[in-house]
C-alpha cells in the first residue's frame, strides 16, 4: 500500500468524534501533497490566460477548465478552476462581461462576411 492510502486507512480507523487534521495524518505517513498541475505547467497555463486576455479573448472558467483538462488528461471540476484563480490572483483578474447585443450577433455570421470581403 502507497503512503496515501495509508493515511486513508488511518483517517478511516479513527473512533467518530476524534479530532484529526488531514495535514497532520498526512506528514506522519509520508503522503505528499499532489496538485493537479505542476508549478511550470500552472505558470504555462497563466501565461497563456493573460496572452489571450491582452488580446481580448479573455477565457470564460470553462475554458481554463478545458485548457487544464487537455493538459491532464482527466476531469477537472469548478473548485480546481476557483482555487487555480486564488493561487495566481497577482496575476488573473475575474471579471463578469456584458454579452453580446443582438444587432452585433446578428452581423456576426459567415455570409455576411462573404459578402464583405467580395466587395474588397
Amino acid at each position: 500500500m502507497g503512503a496515501i492510502e495509508d493515511a486513508l486507512a488511518a483517517i478511516k480507523s479513527l473512533d467518530e468524534g476524534e479530532h484529526f487534521t488531514c495535514q497532520a495524518i498526512a506528514d506522519i505517513y509520508g503522503a505528499i501533497n499532489l496538485q493537479l498541475l505542476g508549478p511550470h505547467q500552472e505558470a504555462e497555463l497563466v501565461k497563456y490566460i493573460v496572452g489571450l486576455t491582452e488580446r481580448g479573448l479573455p477565457p470564460t472558467r470553462e475554458m481554463i477548465q478545458n485548457f487544464a483538462r487537455g493538459v491532464v488528461k482527466k476531469e477537472v471540476g469548478n473548485g480546481w478552476v476557483t482555487r487555480f484563480v486564488e493561487r495566481n490572483k497577482d496575476q488573473l483578474i475575474t471579471k463578469w462581461t456584458a454579452g453580446m447585443d443582438r444587432n452585433r450577433h446578428q452581423a456576426d455570421s459567415e455570409h455576411k462576411y462573404s459578402l464583405y470581403f467580395d466587395l474588397l
